[in-house]
């Protein structure tokens, strides 16, 4: 499937989740959908469906996004140096379309010791049957 041009998304997705995935946004802490969902299924992109984490791959990391400890496959994600906002980070896009997802730090569990810290709206679920 070939990506989707930014006004299709901008038809097909709402105002927050343009935000986020195409200007490089973030949803405020504790108001996405998914930061307290733990069912049992896979984390998509809502942009064009590319699967990004497992569900058994998630915890709560107590800040208010989705946190996973290592995505599905690691070419899935592509990460960049972002300096904006006075601070050194990671960010985490999807490598099939390059959606903004959010960033990623070093202080998760084990055994990646990562912690994929990912905005709800940048999200697409799909539970297992």
């Amino acid at each position: 499937m070939a990506n989707k041009s930014k006004e299709d998304l901008k038809k097909e997705l709402s105002s927050e989740s343009y935000y986020v995935t195409q200007e490089n946004g973030t949803e405020r802490p504790f108001t996405g959908q998914f930061w307290d969902h733990f069912e049992n299924g896979t984390y998509k992109c809502i942009c064009c469906g590319e699967t990004l984490f497992q569900s058994d791959t998630k915890f709560d990391a107590g800040c208010g996004w989705p946190s996973f400890f290592i995505p599905f496959d690691s070419a899935c994600i592509n990460e960049f140096e972002d300096n904006s906002f006075g601070m050194t980070r990671t960010e985490v896009k999807c490598s099939k379309c390059d959606a903004h997802l959010g960033h990623v730090f070093n202080d998760g569990p084990q055994p990646s010791g990562l912690r994929y810290c990912i905005n709800s709206v940048s999200l697409d679920f799909e539970q297992n049957q």
